[in-house]
């Protein structure tokens, strides 16, 4: 059975904890003691550690989940794979693409699995979504178009998230990446980015809304919205083909039900023919996400999404924002100055 240890035991890490099947949990760390002592003290035998490197470095940790901020993402993962262990690290996966490098390069020399947390590939709304494009029903894609949005909470300016340090960027690196992910997965790379970002709202140096245009080769775009200004929480995701479209709203929760709608093109056109999936309940997509990690490391195959997924978002965030004048590269080396 696989031996995990789990870096970062948040609220992440513990949904990440729950969701572990086929497998046992042995170690936590976390800056906060008592947090990786309360995460531990769910699974028999597992043990505490004030410092992630301790757990890296035990014999008896076969994968590691890493479920920190941003700035220690990619150093720990790196840490971890250079002592073999396999890992699950969650979007982004790093501040920046250029942080990714040396991770990509040690995964290829150490020869384990690297997975990263896009989950929402996992919901099943998503799953069928893509059974449907593959099959070929929707005719070939023409564009996406997706809006992902939270309202924030009291304070949410002051946390670490607000600091780009920390965070290496805002709502786009935050939520903003997922639609990017998604939509990479439905249409593929995006030689043509453009973008703005904003601070509307919120007394903070990164910003509270992205807005995304993405241009495939072949002309495809994505349009994509991401938001901390959306005051009743929203995701909304449409698919369209020539023949037909997709429309996947919801994530459960505050999110609302999930939902995948079917609308396809009938040759009068005009209104056209629906079907409707409801997926009410738990988020399956922690449970969905970790059995595919589990799956990875027994096959040897190349985990999907990976680093380079994980890159390529990245690289569309460091594009916008340059091309706004932002340098959250001189916040993050400030603050590693002053550590």
């Amino acid at each position: 059975m696989l031996r995990v240890g789990i870096i970062g035991c948040g609220m992440i890490g513990r949904k990440r904890a729950v969701a572990m099947t086929d497998a046992r949990l042995v170690a936590c760390a976390d800056a906060s003691p008592e947090r990786a002592a309360e995460l531990a003290a769910t699974a028999p035998g597992a043990e505490a550690h004030a410092d992630w490197r301790d757990l890296v470095r035990r014999p008896d940790v076969d994968a590691v989940v890493i479920a920190t901020t941003h700035d220690a993402l990619a150093g720990i993962a790196l840490a971890a794979i250079s002592a073999g262990k396999h890992v699950l690290v969650e979007k982004p996966a790093a501040r920046s693409a250029e942080e990714l490098d040396p991770v990509i390069a040690a995964e290829q020399a150490a020869g384990v699995a690297v997975r990263v947390g896009f989950n929402h590939r996992l919901h099943p709304a998503f799953a069928r979504a893509r059974e449907i494009v593959d099959s070929g029903a929707l005719g070939p894609l023409l564009y996406v178009r997706g809006r992902y949005g939270h309202g924030g909470r009291p304070g949410y300016d002051r946390e670490w998230r607000a600091d780009p340090a920390l965070s290496g960027g805002g709502e786009l690196i935050d939520q903003g990446v997922h639609l990017i992910d998604l939509s990479r997965w439905f249409l593929g790379e995006f030689p043509g980015v453009s973008g703005t970002i904003h601070s509307y709202f919120w007394n903070m140096p990164v910003e509270d809304n992205g807005f995304l245009t993405l241009t495939t080769a072949a002309g495809q775009t994505a349009f994509l919205h991401a938001s901390c200004t959306e005051w009743k929480n929203l995701f909304s995701y449409e698919i369209y083909g020539r023949v037909g479209k997709l429309e996947i709203t919801g994530l459960g929760g505050s999110y609302g039900v999930e939902r995948l709608a079917w609308y396809r093109m009938l040759p009068e056109m005009g209104p056209p023919e629906t079907t409707i999936w409801e997926y009410p309940g738990a988020d399956p997509s922690w449970r969905d996400d970790w059995a595919a990690f589990l799956e990875d490391i027994r096959t040897g195959r190349r985990p999907d999404p990976g680093l380079r997924d994980a890159r390529s978002a990245l690289d569309i965030v460091g594009r916008i924002y340059r091309d706004n004048g932002v340098d959250h590269g001189a916040a993050r080396r400030t603050g590693e100055d002053a550590r």
